[in-house]
């Protein structure tokens, strides 16, 4: 029977508008990269950058210069997860539900919450990504911020601005758990209209873009628990600019991706990309790397467990999301369609398979993601 899908398709767009859903707001933040066709686990997509280059003397003369050779890097990503969920119907359960219910509201919350689902795990996947890439932080761990005004933006904002990304091209987000969200909202500046300059927070209670972000609320937002290691210290002398720092003398402890670090003499809050698990080792820490000169033997101090609140740039993380792969010919499916989530924005394939007095219906999707720009990432610790 072709063509299951289509006349279902109405009742699957109502269903995922009233299904409970948890917030997103890191899937909205990044660049999506969407496509119609069938992917694969470990399929390959590429995306270009463009280095620095360095200016040189305007000197007159009667030919023309020969340029500088410039060269186009090209970073890559994997397609890294193939999932999805599987909803089998048989005749009875249809006879069943239609007693109640009914099956077409059933079936619908069904696909919604598989929707719910696969969204809230690459959710995840993407504020791991974020948090555990960016290149500096900002705040007290363990205490949640704007708990009497909103000057923690401008901060955080200063990371990124002085590493040389930009900041008002309206693509900036931030990115916050609930608890944040809530200080937000008690700040008697951003309730008054007179101050606010609208009612959107005081009646919807609708966050409002300040100090140049988009300010969104996850609840997927991660708690990072710090490593154990103690005792490093630098191993060389380090420059400013560098992102790989010989570390030694640890106790064998660990050193984590996400977790912030300071070092004696250096106000900076760095955040280590790359860790290690031994007495001594190379960190790496986001770029642009260390803002002063590291001196050797100079001590490093991981900080707190705290609430990874993230701070980003849209070009900084790309999201890749597409429909499973097919065998030549297709598969067993009876129909398939592809559907956008109107709540996340994601497509999903849903497919259609009949068996014996059986029938199921699949929800699926392959995604991958990358963290490009550390410079373009900073954390507001909670």
């Amino acid at each position: 029977m072709a063509n299951v899908l289509t006349d279902l398709a109405s009742d699957i767009y109502v269903a995922a508008d009233n299904v409970g859903r948890e917030a997103v707001g890191f899937i909205p933040s990044v660049t999506i990269n969407r496509g119609t066709e069938g992917a694969a686990v470990g399929q390959t997509i590429r995306s270009h950058f463009t280095r620095e280059v360095s200016a040189g003397d305007l000197t007159p003369a009667m030919t023309i210069p020969e340029g500088t050779d410039q060269t186009v890097d090209n970073k890559t990503m994997t397609l890294t997860k193939q999932r999805g969920v599987a909803i089998p119907w048989t005749g009875e359960d249809v006879r069943f539900v239609d007693g109640g219910s009914g099956y077409t509201t059933v079936y619908g919350d069904q696909i919604a919450q598989a929707m719910r689902t696969i969204t809230n795990e690459i959710e995840v996947d993407l504020a791991t990504e974020a948090y555990t890439n960016a290149s500096r932080a900002f705040g007290t761990a363990g205490t949640t911020p704007f708990g009497s005004n909103f000057n923690d933006i401008a901060e955080v904002r200063q990371i990124i601005f002085d590493n040389g990304q930009p900041v008002s091209d309206g693509r900036l987000s931030l990115i916050v758990n609930s608890l944040a969200g809530t200080n937000l909202r008690q700040l008697s500046q951003l309730q008054g209209v007179n101050t606010s300059g609208n009612d959107s927070l005081l009646r919807q209670g609708t966050l409002l873009d300040l100090q140049g972000f988009m300010l969104k609320e996850s609840a997927q937002v991660q708690a990072h628990t710090k490593g154990t290691a103690t005792g490093l210290l630098a191993a060389a002398l380090e420059p400013v600019g560098e992102a790989s720092l010989a570390l030694d003398t640890g106790d064998g402890g660990t050193l984590l991706s996400g977790d912030v670090v300071t070092f004696t003499g250096d106000t900076n809050k760095y955040v280590v990309n790359t860790g290690f698990t031994a007495a001594s080792g190379t960190a790496v820490i986001g770029t642009p790397g260390m803002r002063e000169a590291l001196a050797d033997t100079t001590a490093m101090t991981i900080g707190a467990n705290y609430t990874a609140n993230v701070a980003l740039h849209q070009s900084a993380m790309e999201l890749a999301v597409r429909a499973p792969s097919k065998p030549f010919g297709g598969d067993a499916a009876v129909d398939v369609m592809v559907v956008q989530d109107p709540h996340s924005g994601i497509t999903f394939e849903i497919s259609v398979y009949k068996g014996f007095n059986k029938a199921m219906i699949y929800v699926a999707a392959v995604w991958g993601f990358k963290a490009w720009k550390p410079d373009s990432i900073g954390l507001l610790l909670g």
